[in-house]
């Protein structure tokens, strides 16, 4: 009498294990494909080959010494409605006036047409600009700063409306 062979099984092993594998690697590349893609700038591949002349202009504009913060204010009664507050100084803290502002609103993770934001001085240093914003939510602040043939400083800040 012949006994059964029990290793049979072993092959089939290995099979599933690989199918295995197969499937979770298609489930995470269908999530990576259906899901935001991780670009946000546009022509990545060409600013990812010129990453030196990308570092070279950071260092030019902090030679330039100047510092920005923003503050986003919200009407209390409806908080989508406010004005952004910028505060602009120089390398020695002095305020920076008359500074031409070019400045976008836009969502960081969509991809809408910018709002073209329009600051107007209002005392040393500080610039206000009137908002609506469609929809609750994150949104980034980019303006570019120029004075007196000094420029462009590039200056990015995100802040949350709800």
């Amino acid at each position: 009498m012949e006994t059964p062979r029990r290793d049979r099984w072993i092959p089939w092993t290995f099979v599933g294990g690989m199918a295995l594998v197969v499937v979770v690697n298609a489930i995470m590349v269908w999530f990576a494909l259906s899901t935001f893609t991780g670009t946000t700038v546009e022509r990545s591949y060409e600013r990812g080959r010129l990453y030196n002349e990308v570092i070279a202009e950071a260092e030019r504009q902090a030679r330039i010494g100047w510092r920005f913060s923003l503050l986003w204010e919200a009407e209390a009664t409806d908080r989508l409605s406010g004005r952004l507050v910028l505060i602009a100084a120089d390398a020695a803290s002095a305020p920076l006036d008359r500074l031409s502002l070019d400045a976008v609103l836009l969502r960081p993770l969509e991809a809408p047409q910018p709002v073209t934001l329009g600051f107007t001085q209002h005392g040393p240093g500080r610039y206000v600009a009137p908002v609506m914003l469609p929809k609750p939510g994150q949104w980034e602040v980019r303006l570019e700063a120029r004075r007196a043939g000094v420029g462009p400083v590039d200056f990015r800040q995100r802040f949350v409306a709800r």
